[in-house]
């Protein structure tokens, strides 16, 4: 499929692909115990850089919404085409996550069940509900609803078994519906008792999504110009971020629990960072720069999916090497990278090597004009 012709928001690509180069970056490192800090996730309470790196992208994915969906949605004839497509990808997307949770070891009986892109395709069928369903008002109400009533059943509704609401990893109210809904045998296999992309913490997420939505819907404005549009978005990530900070005193920002605070916390950056790049590729017109961004961005869920599958495949591919039998990725590491730096930048070296060659597949599929859209 060639790239389209139609216009685009340019910056927005690029912004995808900023944020979906970080994600392939800090999910490939060499050795993960050796890490630089900000390129691991928060312990539990408080927000990293790669923290920022999943409602990014449920916040772009939300502006997309706004670009993809805007002109049909004007008919109302064309509600239930938009409505059915949406379902469509959702279940395609949700799919693709299964599928990478059991890729190589193929047992269902422990095939974890939540995840990345089980996430992305919950939001983004909620939000497109929610968008050809609803005007701005009606969707500035709902994110103040989610992000309230989120809060409330957090800290207020007793956890069945474990007595007052608390926001332990184990203990909490959205820990103990995955194990009741789900089981244990399909949460995250780091822990097996709670799960980062459960159930439960999908709410808050679909309002990341709408916070998406509503700035895709600003800018889509033709009444106001692009300074206004640019300050405005401006104002409204310091706004955001601050509250974030401030609801924080209560409700800790945290990404496991994708908590209101971290909504408003991330969705401020995440609107400061496209007014910025906004601004500067789509107003300014300065895009030299943009095309290893735009590769990426452009074939973002393709390279997700295939840079997990190629990672879990080298991890699980054995050979021998130097008369020990080891996986492919590990012979590749200790041959080209850990003799060579430290540990900590070797592990470094092995992540961005694996974007730089992902930057490749995606140039060439993107010259040749191959765009993987679901």
């Amino acid at each position: 499929m060639k790239p389209s012709s139609s216009p685009r928001l340019l910056s927005l690509d690029v912004f995808r692909g900023i944020t979906v180069m970080a994600m392939i970056l800090v999910n490939n490192p060499g050795d993960w115990g050796h890490i630089y800090a900000p390129l691991e996730h928060a312990h539990w309470n408080g927000c990293t850089p790669t923290d920022l790196v999943f409602p990014f992208f449920l916040f772009i994915m939300g502006v997309s919404i706004v670009y993809a969906m805007e002109t049909k949605k004007a008919t109302a004839y064309n509600h239930g085409q938009l409505l059915v497509k949406a379902l469509r990808r959702s279940a395609i997307i949700f799919g693709l996550g299964l599928f990478m949770s059991t890729f190589w070891e193929w047992d269902l009986s422990t095939i974890r069940i939540p995840g990345v892109l089980q996430r992305i395709a919950l939001v983004y069928l909620v939000c497109s509900c929610i968008y050809v369903k609803t005007g701005y008002r009606m969707q500035l109400i709902l994110l103040g609803l989610i992000l309230i009533g989120y809060y409330l059943l957090m800290t207020v509704v007793p956890v069945p078994g474990y007595g007052p609401a608390n926001l332990q990893p184990e203990t909490n109210l959205g820990a103990w519906l995955d194990r009741t809904l789900i089981g244990t045998a399909h949460l995250w296999k780091e822990s097996k008792t709670w799960d980062p992309e459960g159930l439960l913490s999908t709410l808050p997420a679909v309002g990341t999504g709408l916070l998406g939505i509503l700035t895709g819907a600003w800018l889509k404005r033709h009444d106001k110009s692009n300074q206004t549009k640019v300050y405005a978005m401006l104002g409204a990530g310091v706004v955001l971020a601050a509250l974030g900070l401030l609801w924080n005193m209560w409700f800790p920002i945290n990404k496991s629990l994708w908590t209101s605070s971290y909504v408003l916390f991330a969705g401020g950056l995440a609107i400061l960072s496209l007014a910025f790049c906004y601004w500067i590729i789509d107003v300014q017109r300065y895009s030299r720069f943009t095309r290893p961004f735009v590769v990426y961005g452009v074939n973002a869920i393709t390279v997700f999916v295939g840079s997990g599958l190629i990672a879990r495949s080298m991890n699980k591919i054995q050979i021998d090497f130097q008369g020990n039998e080891v996986s492919l990725s590990s012979a590749l590491y200790e041959t080209f990278f850990n003799p060579y730096f430290s540990p900590i930048n070797a592990s470094l070296a092995w992540a961005i090597s694996f974007v730089l060659v992902w930057m490749i597949i995606l140039w060439i599929m993107y010259n040749r004009g191959i765009l993987i859209k679901i």
